[in-house]
């Protein structure tokens, strides 16, 4: 909360400053302004981006009206740009979750991204602090703003955590990343309570190698990664993203293969199908993400996503176990406005929709109900240059 009363004290300021100076060029008076005039040109090298996505939404249970309402789905202020020679910063927080300092990296659950980062020359980058983890995918490496639901492996995963990263750029069509993370922003104990025979690791960390490449003049990339994190003694989890994108000239298509094979049931989801809840050993995640966008116009773009998720338990102690217990479908039909023409700002209309289906297994043993909803929304998305 106090870096989000620095950042709405620091926007009056340099507003009051530039008012201040207006006048005193116009009365010709000799006022210092507050921001000296040496310090001023720094401010030619900082962005502040307030990410946004507003929208009215009508929601429906399993073909029900459940009722409608205006939201603020995303709102994240960004404040990012280099303060010296080789050295750059970039803040990010979102306001539309709860500011929960974390027991482990001591900083909100609202921060996104709170690092600096150092680049010796133009082929490596050295970051520090509160990062994003550098997966592959083209679902994950989106503004949050522009995706309208996220499919499952994305949405229960630790995205933000603290560490530091390596970055090296070859050529211009390649660049290589590695990080080391902490494995999370809670304690071992926060998130699993204890579970017989397994005890909490002393660095429990997350190493991330990332590769992006552009290839037939940009029409064919990639971004691709390998993570394995430690979420106690012995006790691993290893996350494989594939993304692929083709881009012509108005169409353009994104893949993503994600798999996430935990022997903590680190997501969570399939612990929640148990009777108690707690975390469970062996589990698998696979996903399989599509997005299309046909640009009718500059003004007018069609824009579909489709997702299919898969949940396996294949430590499940049960003799008659099911190894797969749901697949979960999702789509996203829409269109999307962009009604002017230097300014980033999109109207959509879209659906929204998902459809759960359990194994009968699932629903015989563990009590799973098969379940659909759906949402129609009108909205507006824009990552608004303040500055």
């Amino acid at each position: 909360m106090h870096i989000r009363k620095w950042l709405m004290a620091y926007m009056l300021l340099y507003a009051f400053t530039t008012s201040a100076q207006q006048q005193e060029s116009a009365n010709d008076t000799l006022h210092t302004p507050l921001i000296p005039v040496n310090r001023q040109s720094l401010l030619n090298n900082v962005d502040v981006i307030a990410n946004m996505r507003f929208a009215f939404r009508n929601d429906f249970e399993n073909g029900t009206y459940t009722g409608s309402r205006f939201v603020n789905e995303q709102f994240r202020l960004e404040i990012k740009g280099k303060v010296a020679d080789k050295l750059y910063f970039r803040f990010r927080d979102r306001y539309t979750r709860d500011p929960v300092t974390q027991s482990i990296d001591n900083l909100s659950r609202s921060t996104d991204l709170a690092f600096i980062r150092f680049d010796p020359n133009e082929k490596w980058k050295i970051y520090a602090g509160k990062l994003c983890a550098d997966w592959g995918g083209y679902e994950f490496d989106a503004n949050p703003i522009d995706i309208y639901e996220y499919s499952d492996i994305i949405e229960y995963s630790d995205n933000f955590l603290t560490g530091a990263g390596l970055g090296f750029l070859p050529d211009k069509n390649n660049e290589f990343t590695f990080q080391i993370l902490n494995s999370r922003t809670k304690t071992f104990k926060e998130l699993y309570d204890s579970i017989p025979g397994i005890s909490e690791s002393k660095f429990p960390f997350a190493a991330v190698i990332n590769w992006r490449s552009n290839m037939f003049e940009g029409k064919f990339s990639t971004i691709w990664s390998y993570s394995i994190f430690k979420e106690a003694t012995h006790q691993y989890m290893n996350y494989i993203a594939l993304g692929n994108q083709l881009s012509l000239n108005r169409f353009r298509l994104q893949y993503d293969f994600k798999l996430s094979l935990e022997n903590l049931d680190r997501k969570g989801l399939v612990s929640s199908f148990t009777p108690d809840k707690k975390a469970v050993q062996g589990v698998k995640y696979m996903s399989h993400w599509l997005s299309a966008d046909i640009q009718l116009s500059r003004i007018v773009h069609l824009a579909l996503t489709g997702m299919v998720d898969f949940a396996y338990w294949d430590g499940n102690p049960d003799p008659n176990k099911d190894k797969k217990l749901r697949t979960a479908w999702g789509y996203i039909p829409g269109i999307e406005v962009y009604p002017l023409k230097h300014v980033n700002l999109k109207v959509y209309a879209n659906m929204i929709g998902r459809v759960y289906r359990y194994t009968n297994y699932a629903q015989t043993t563990l009590g799973m109900v098969n379940n659909d909803n759906y949402r129609f929304s009108v909205g507006i998305v824009t990552p608004l240059l303040i500055l």
